[in-house]
């Protein structure tokens, strides 16, 4: 029988995270206040907690993983990594496809690699509450679970239309604890204001995020502080398990890769897998890094590199990052992991370096995807991790056509146990593409006159 599945023992767990920040070649941008001055680590700590700062600051090449953490990740890590080999046979190619399950931990996907981290963090701080926002639900979820893990009351800000959409993600949060409300809400300054000027918007993450913020900087106790499930430098940093690990495993396989592919929406479970290989792109330019994002959203296919504020309300630093704008509003697609107006800025650091090819795909060819390899490997993948499957479903066939063989590796970053609704709305026939047209993107962009640019990469 052929091997379709590497394994690895909670023995070989990686003991330390990667910080890429130490193999940059050029260093990033920091964030900046409005006034264009760099924000100090004192002036975040009102936000997170030191020990999250310092990680996020640090260019330390190896971070270690805590004990604490390590015990409660080893729940499910490490995480199998699969041959695709019904999915190859299907597409009659040359090419050998393996991904990473990171469907297997608790709330099914890759989100508690960081969640574990940061709840870990912040109780150790002294933090009783944190806050949070989400999209399709996968990360609040997540930080649901690790804060029931070590004892602290989670709050999380859901985007108003996956709130509506997916309720089981709902009453995930609500089964370990968390308390979840539909974004933007009466219950804070942000969320009313979102409200006035459109009383019927879907939301977005960047309206979820400034609640969220807003409801830990005001509490007067300073007891709460904010999480975040993506963007930020240190969520990049715990992710990198998944990355540290596909190594591993493809050494025991007798591969090596040729082309990463992971779906991007902020940007952390494409970070956790391409950020290990990036000393290796950096000695082989063949290497071919590619994160995927969705057409309704295409923030780094179409929105530029520029200093932008993480959130709609101007709460968060400024950060040099791709984005649409933080006005924008994405469509109400189903891949709501994915509706960001912005990116991760070591992710688009590293994009404007030339390290990274990012691409764009629809929603309806993505569900295609996601319906192909549902058929042939079986396990069901969410709207995000379509994006993908049609991404490695697109190389898979290019190398068919052009008679060549190579490895490709992707992340299946979650489940779609809990999104079988969109896919029926998909049989039905009710869902559509969308692509965002340039006037859209102009007006997301017209917030961004009055910030600095970055200086110039590469």
């Amino acid at each position: 029988m052929k091997q379709r599945k590497y394994q690895m023992t909670e023995e070989e767990i990686p003991r330390q995270w990667y910080n890429v920040q130490a193999d940059l070649p050029e260093p990033l941008s920091p964030p900046l206040k409005p006034d264009g001055e760099p924000v100090t680590p004192e002036e975040l700590s009102t936000i997170f907690p030191m020990n999250l700062i310092e990680q996020e600051v640090s260019e330390e090449r190896w971070i270690d993983v805590p004990k604490e953490v390590l015990e409660v990740l080893a729940s499910w890590r490490p995480t199998p990594l699969f041959r695709a080999r019904a999915l190859e046979e299907y597409l009659d190619t040359p090419a050998k496809i393996f991904y990473k399950h990171e469907g297997m931990s608790p709330p099914g996907s890759h989100k508690p690699n960081t969640a574990v981290a940061q709840a870990y963090f912040n109780k150790e701080f002294g933090i009783e509450k944190i806050t949070t926002e989400t999209g399709a639900g996968q990360w609040g979820s997540a930080l649901s679970f690790a804060a029931a893990q070590f004892g602290l009351h989670c709050k999380v800000f859901m985007v108003r239309v996956s709130y509506d959409q997916k309720p089981m993600r709902r009453r995930l949060m609500q089964l370990w604890g968390g308390d979840c409300m539909a974004s933007p809400s009466e219950t804070t300054k942000s969320g009313r204001q979102a409200l006035e000027k459109d009383p019927d918007t879907p939301g977005s993450l960047g309206i979820a995020i400034s609640e969220a913020v807003e409801e830990a900087v005001t509490d007067e106790s300073d007891t709460t502080r904010y999480t975040l499930g993506s963007v930020l430098n240190h969520v990049m940093l715990h992710q990198t398990v998944i990355g540290l690990e596909a190594k591993q495993q493809l050494a025991q396989a007798g591969e090596e890769v040729d082309v990463i592919i992971g779906c991007a929406g902020g940007g952390s479970n494409f970070a956790g897998l391409a950020f290990p290989f990036v000393p290796d792109k950096l000695e082989n330019e063949e290497l071919e890094i590619i994160p995927t994002e969705p057409s309704a959203c295409p923030t780094l296919t179409k929105g530029p590199f520029h200093y932008d504020h993480g959130d709609t309300a101007q709460l968060t630093p400024l950060l040099a990052m791709h984005t649409l704008g933080h006005d924008f509003v994405p469509p109400p697609i189903h891949a709501g992991g994915l509706r960001y107006h912005g990116m991760a800025p070591l992710v688009s650091h590293l994009t404007e370096l030339g390290l990274f090819n990012p691409r764009s795909c629809t929603q309806l060819d993505c569900y295609r995807s996601g319906l192909t390899f549902a058929r042939t490997e079986g396990f069901v993948p969410a709207p995000e991790t379509t994006h993908a499957i049609n991404c490695a479903i697109d190389e898979a066939v290019a190398a068919r056509e052009n008679g060549e063989e190579k490895t490709i590796l992707f992340t299946f970053s979650g489940h779609g146990m809990l999104d079988l609704e969109s896919y029926g709305a998909f049989f039905d026939g009710k869902l559509e593409d969308r692509e965002v047209t340039a006037e859209e993107v102009q007006l997301g962009l017209d917030a961004l006159k009055e910030n600095p640019e970055p200086p110039a990469i590469g």
